[in-house]
């Protein structure tokens, strides 16, 4: 037999480098995998993802959930675990994410949680949709209708009942117990009872490791999945998730959206800014509480655009802004005063449209709505006085004080007399300019009638007012 310098026969070094070869290629293509990966990519542990859905089902929760199913895809998810606690939907295209989910290759499985939560409106629809679906206990799901808070009747309660049926037929449920969910809430162990869910699960962890060896049909045919693996032995002994399990909920940007669609949220931003503003314009000038009161403001506008509102409300409530800025100028209580506290409750109370659940509710509007009120009647006044006023000078002994122009007065502005800044006011005919001089003629509340230091031309408007009294 031929033998190398070594020794070794010829043939054994031939079988030798033919192994070697042989791993190389198989490496390369992928049919061996000597870091292991490969074969559990095979045997179906890619990881599994978790998406928290909480609060409204929104526009920044649709897209959450769309991308979720998409990526899940994309990698080769084992499954895609939807955790879901929401009192209803709004502005959300729910048959596009209906499609999205009966489309997916990948396993999609609901679960109603943590213990306490619930799946309202067009989540119930989605729960049945789903291949997979558990609750938590002490959680429910249900009623389905309306599917959209935005658009309560849209949908009959007959309508939604067939969906349910048709959805849980799909992924052998009870149709008669998915029907229920239409018109009714039930609880986690009556759904799973009559057969609207696939039962009962405590936790995400528990419901992951009794998947395992579940089969489910999907898109690509039917998936038995393998989620938890033995370890440890005799009372020691335990079952746990035998891959990665990745949790993913909105990001900075999403949560802040989410949070600005919240009717209350929307609606507080808009008073608290409102008033913001209205302080900003007594201060006359820009600062900090004109910035607040405006990002208020902008924050209330896009909650607003995504909620159902009524612009004769939204009115109503500039409306009673403006009403009471009237009177804190005035220095007191007035007719303005009524014109807006009865603007602000009936703005308030009729601010949104669609179902009465985004209608904030009766402590809300009266801790928002008083505090405005309060803020203005009380803070305000205090702050106007404050501002435009001085204690050593009585408001009688201003007539005749000279002072500067603080902002051109023309015909309103703002006076300085003494180091104090007081709102003034002047005839149309005589304008002050900004740094020039002016005379205190009279007071008027905690207005002051100025003039320039020669004198100021008579209005034609008052001219007939005093032609008419001497007559």
């Amino acid at each position: 037999m031929a033998q190398n310098a070594t020794g070794v026969p010829l043939a054994r070094c031939v079988r030798r480098v033919c192994a070697v070869v042989a791993i190389v290629v198989a490496c390369a293509s992928g049919a061996f995998d000597i870091t292991g990966a490969g074969a559990a990519a095979r045997a179906g542990h890619r990881g599994i993802d978790v998406v928290q859905i909480e609060g409204l089902f929104d526009a920044p929760n649709e897209s959450l959930m769309l991308d979720a199913i998409e990526q899940a895809n994309a990698t080769g998810s084992t499954a895609l675990i939807f955790q879901v606690k929401s009192q209803g939907a709004i502005g959300i295209n729910v048959h596009r994410v209906i499609r999205a989910i009966t489309s997916s290759q990948v396993p999609v499985i609901f679960w109603v949680g943590p213990s306490g939560a619930d799946a309202k409106g067009a989540t119930t629809l989605l729960l049945q949709a789903a291949h997979l679906a558990f609750i938590s206990p002490n959680s429910g799901a249900g009623p389905a209708n309306p599917v959209l808070l935005d658009d309560p009747g849209a949908r009959t309660d007959r309508e939604v009942s067939d969906e349910l049926a048709s959805l849980a037929r799909q992924h052998d449920r009870d149709p008669q117990g998915a029907r229920r969910l239409a018109t009714e809430r039930l609880g986690s162990q009556e759904a799973s009872d009559v057969g609207a869910t696939n039962g009962v699960r405590p936790t995400i962890g528990e419901l992951i490791v009794r998947l395992d060896g579940k089969t489910v049909t999907t898109k690509a045919g039917d998936i038995k999945l393998s989620t938890a693996k033995v370890i440890g032995t005799g009372r020691d002994r335990r079952r746990q998730p035998n891959q990665v399990v990745r949790f993913n909920r909105l990001n900075l940007g999403g949560q802040l959206l989410h949070r600005l669609i919240s009717p209350s949220i929307a609606y507080f931003l808009l008073i608290a800014g409102l008033a913001l503003l209205v302080f900003e314009f007594y201060t006359a000038s820009i600062g900090l509480a004109g910035l607040v009161g405006a990002v208020y403001a902008i924050g209330a506008f896009v909650g607003l655009s995504h909620l159902p509102f009524h612009w004769w409300a939204l009115g109503l409530l500039f409306l009673s802004a403006f009403g009471y800025a009237i009177d804190v100028q005035a220095g007191g209580l007035g007719v303005w005063t009524v014109i807006a506290t009865l603007s602000l409750a009936a703005g308030s109370f009729w601010l949104y449209g669609g179902d009465s659940q985004l209608r904030p509710p009766w402590w809300e509007f009266v801790i928002v709505g008083g505090g405005m009120v309060l803020f203005m009647l009380g803070a305000m006044t205090a702050m106007v006085r404050a501002r435009f006023s001085t204690p050593t000078i009585g408001r009688e002994g201003m007539i005749g004080q000279m002072g500067v122009a603080e902002v051109a007065v023309d015909p309103d502005g703002v006076i300085l007399i003494r180091g104090a800044r007081w709102r003034a006011r002047t005839n149309r005919a005589t304008p002050i300019a900004a740094g020039t001089e002016a005379r205190v003629v009279a007071v008027e509340g905690l207005v002051l009638e100025v003039e320039p230091p020669d004198g100021g031309a008579r209005d034609y408007r008052d001219s007939a007012r005093h032609s008419k009294t001497e007559t």
